[in-house]
């Protein structure tokens, strides 16, 4: 009698392990770091006139996936470089999709920082790639930003093949050549 318990319980923790490192393989992507080589997970946020948009909607294009916000600097400082980047690159299919991350205009992010008008300062810079906005900062959650800005350069098939974190001139070096080589055309 005293055998059969003990391996009732040998048998039932044996289950249990079992449950739970199966719940854990159900639930890895959200641990794993969001990196080169491991596909870029979807997202929901807005575009600029307010209606939902979502990253897999593009899924069969290169993207540039840009996170970053109006408040800050260096992030003011690539955007230049990104929209000489989408009239050089756009024409030949290249996606730049920059997000916001600003708090509603007026309001307070959790970082203390008041949100910006991303429309009006879009307008100021002349920026002609796609912007979204994502007040809720979600997109920091997902891809596990360690700040303002990032960026994911994503191929056709949805995987990233860069990180940037810091401000970068997008339009200069080793990012051309890539995106151009993803694009599948000659690098020159």
């Amino acid at each position: 009698m005293a055998k059969s318990r003990q391996w009732g319980f040998v048998g039932g923790v044996v289950v249990l392990l079992a449950l739970l490192l199966g719940a854990g393989w159900m639930v890895r992507d959200r641990f794993l770091p969001v990196d080169v080589g491991s596909r870029a997970p979807n997202f929901t946020a807005t575009d600029l006139q307010g209606r939902p948009v979502k990253l897999e909607d593009l899924r069969g294009q290169v993207v540039l996936l840009n996170i970053w916000a109006t408040w800050c600097g260096p992030c003011r400082d690539e955007m230049p470089s990104m929209e000489r980047l989408q009239q050089e690159l756009g024409p030949r299919g290249l996606k730049i999709v920059a997000v916001s991350v600003d708090a509603a205009p007026g309001a307070a992010a959790p970082g203390g920082q008041v949100g910006g008008d991303v429309a009006k300062f879009a307008e100021q810079l002349g920026l002609t790639f796609t912007i979204w906005h994502d007040p809720s900062g979600g997109i920091q959650r997902t891809y596990r930003t360690t700040g303002v800005p990032e960026s994911f350069v994503i191929d056709r098939n949805g995987v990233i093949q860069k990180k940037v974190i810091g401000a970068t001139e997008w339009d200069t070096g080793s990012h051309p050549e890539l995106l151009r080589r993803l694009l599948g055309e000659q690098a020159g």
